[in-house]
């Protein structure tokens, strides 16, 4: 009886002390960390999430989607809540679209919180959250989509996965597409679960925007000038479809494309809109202005002849003309026409170097456009200060200043636009709210407008540098270009690097659209702006002039 006696005791007294450190560990818990422990719970089951606005959508000008937002989540991890992470991998990754291995380092790590997705399509994260694994969380987000891939990729630019605008115009006018976030209180259980959602502050949807590019011309573009990429092996190259009259941007095209759902899987370079971001030494298009300074100043017509050698010296630099020939007499006319290094040169020096100055910034060189585009450069036009004895003999001819693409399109512009330039634009309406065209403003005459558009006619004519292009039932005016680049390693110009381009519009009496092509770096089957960027001019204006009710003319 003695011995079952002491058991008792024995068993009472073990009793008698877990009880003691029971009613210890609640006084300490209960007591002195109850604060810190309400905290704690607090942080776990109660927080404040940010609910990210709906962004604006992007359309063309006949209401076409090209970058619009749609429901996701973004699905992640307490690893800590996680029971069996190597189960909870099997399952997810086939519905998060990663490897299981990836999926399982994630939820191995020593942290209460991972992302396993970003803005993950909401019908896969449904089937996420359909799953009901601890510790297992979906946040609602929105999830930028480019309904037509990589159709004007540049142009629209990307969204990063914090909702901010990282490119293009997506950047340019985060603004306005981005909206304000809201906020709401999210009560969890203790595996994570939400349990109540209550909005705090409410969501205020981005603005959209209406652009002038026509998805339809685009697309047209975007195939035309990667044929000319492919077959000429270039390294790059970029389009312009414009109307003159009002400046503002059917098509602005680059190639290589970029799919813009996945930009990731291109390079920094690619992304680049170069029809606003390449600055290069534009070469014979030039020509143009230069021609039209001296119309303009009352020192040449049309008609007016020059005695042009095969080559001219100009301070210690001499200059040839593409293919050899005696001297001959030739008319401003047939300058352009035939492109003339030397004839361009002799216009130039008729105006003298002040004056050709003049009209280089009065044409819009060295400045933006403002076009509402990001990344847009200002080129480089040498102020008079800069300039060397031999200056008048590579300046006149397209070299040594830098151009962007959108500069010499606007340029070109004034002359189809009857003499005014206009300020090139690319958002039609905000909001549905029609936006105001932007004014242009005169730069040269009616009369020597129409002088220009004429002897431009006479690129594509017999004899012209552009002469194997035409489109049936339209009369077409332009400029070739062709213009060696800056070796970077010797400072010279390259012997294997070109930029061919050609800028044209018709029908050429009065012009209704306008096409700039430029292609950097042909390497295969011709380098010429003749060969290379005129075909294609061609064939864009030979697709957009009928589709845009153009009549022949």
């Amino acid at each position: 009886m003695a011995v079952v006696q002491r058991r008792i005791g024995a068993i009472f007294g073990l009793f008698f002390f877990l009880l003691l450190l029971a009613v210890g560990r609640t006084l300490y818990l209960g007591v002195l960390h109850s604060g810190t422990l309400r905290k704690a719970a607090s942080n776990q089951q109660l927080t404040y999430e940010s609910v990210t606005a709906q962004r604006g959508a992007i359309t063309d000008r006949n209401a076409v989607d090209l970058a619009v937002s749609e429901p996701a989540r973004d699905i992640s991890a307490d690893p800590y809540l996680v029971a069996d992470p190597l189960a909870a991998a099997r399952r997810l990754a086939p519905l998060l679209g990663l490897p299981q291995s990836r999926v399982l380092a994630k939820l191995s790590q020593r942290t209460g919180f991972v992302y396993l997705a970003r803005a993950l399509p909401f019908h896969q994260a449904d089937a996420v959250m359909a799953l009901k694994l601890p510790g297992i969380s979906g946040t609602p987000v929105m999830r930028r989509v480019y309904p037509r891939g990589t159709l004007a990729a540049q142009v629209l630019g990307v969204v990063g996965t914090e909702g901010k605008g990282l490119a293009g115009l997506e950047y340019a006018h985060d603004k306005l597409l981005a909206g304000h976030s809201g906020e709401r209180r999210v009560v969890s259980d203790a595996i994570g679960q939400p349990v109540s959602i209550t909005e705090t502050s409410s969501v205020t949807p981005g603005t959209s925007l209406s652009l002038t590019l026509d998805a339809n011309i685009q697309q047209r573009t975007e195939e035309v000038l990667g044929a000319a990429g492919r077959v000429f092996n270039a390294k790059d190259a970029t389009a312009i479809v414009m109307d003159p009259r009002s400046g503002a941007i059917l098509a602005a095209a680059n190639w290589p494309q970029v799919n813009a759902n996945n930009p990731v899987s291109s390079s920094p370079e690619d992304m680049q809109d170069r029809a606003v971001g390449f600055a290069y030494e534009p070469g014979s298009t030039f020509k143009a202005v230069t021609v039209a300074g001296a119309l303009q100043e009352g020192l040449i017509t049309p008609n007016s002849g020059f005695n042009v050698p095969d080559q001219i010296h100009v301070a210690d630099r001499t200059i040839h003309d593409d293919t050899e020939h005696g001297e001959e007499t030739l008319s401003t006319s047939e300058i352009l026409a035939r492109s003339s290094n030397v004839g361009a040169i002799e216009i130039g020096q008729l105006e003298g170097a002040k004056r050709f100055n003049a009209w280089v910034h009065r044409f819009g060189f060295g400045a933006r456009t403002g076009i509402e585009l990001a990344g847009e450069e200002t080129g480089l036009a040498l102020p008079l200060s800069r300039y060397s004895g031999s200056s008048m003999g590579n300046l006149p001819i397209g070299q040594g200043e830098l151009v962007t693409p959108i500069q010499m399109a606007t340029a070109y512009a004034a002359i189809a636009n009857g003499g005014i330039l206009p300020r090139p634009h690319i958002i039609s309406a905000v909001s549905g709210r029609r936006q105001p065209q932007p004014a242009g403003h005169r730069i040269i005459s009616t009369s020597t407008a129409a002088a220009l558009r004429q002897m431009l006619e006479g690129v594509l004519a017999s004899g012209g540098t552009a002469s194997e292009v035409s489109i049936p039932g339209y009369q077409l005016a332009g400029k070739t270009g062709t213009a060696s680049k800056i070796d970077p390693e010797t400072g010279e110009y390259s012997k294997t690097a070109y930029i061919a381009s050609f800028i044209g519009f018709a029908p050429a009496r009065d012009p209704k659209l306008l096409c700039a092509v430029v292609v950097d770096e042909p390497q295969s089957g011709s380098i010429f702006g003749g060969k290379v960027a005129a075909p294609a001019f061609g064939q864009i204006m030979r697709f957009a002039l009928p589709y845009t009710g153009v009549a022949p003319g």
